[in-house]
């Protein structure tokens, strides 16, 4: 693949942003896919594909999929992080296709945490 121009990825960001289910008002749960540049290197552009089509194709309504830059654990991308309201942020790690599906199915929509993929539990706090 050769190199993307500015224009390939304002192309790529509208195409995901249609695609993208994005609803303001209720969800049951978030998936937020980590696509810094170390992310996308590690293919996390084929994590969000992967569970966009399985939203698709399953008419799911109850669950927001956002993008965000680097979760500063490289080594560990593609990593996502899945929280369901009221209950603490799971980060998973070294994502493939079929372990965002399981995530999806298991995480998001029945409320398990799939630990065998679980990375860390909870929020990174800071001290003001």
């Amino acid at each position: 693949m050769g190199k993307l121009s500015i224009e390939d990825l304002a192309k790529i960001k509208e195409e995901s942003k249609r695609k993208m289910n994005l609803r303001d008002g209720e969800y049951k749960a978030k998936i937020n896919v980590h696509m810094g540049t170390c992310g996308i290197a590690a293919g996390a552009r084929t994590i969000v594909d992967a569970l966009l089509r399985e939203i698709e194709k399953k008419d799911i309504k109850e669950i927001m999929v956002t993008t965000s830059g680097c979760a500063g654990l490289c080594s560990r991308e593609p990593m996502a992080t899945v929280e369901i309201k009221g209950g603490a942020p799971v980060k998973y790690a070294d994502l493939t296709e079929a372990k965002i599906i399981k995530i999806l199915n298991e995480h998001a929509l029945a409320g398990k945490v799939v630990k065998e993929y679980a990375l860390a539990v909870g929020s990174e706090k800071t001290t003001a």
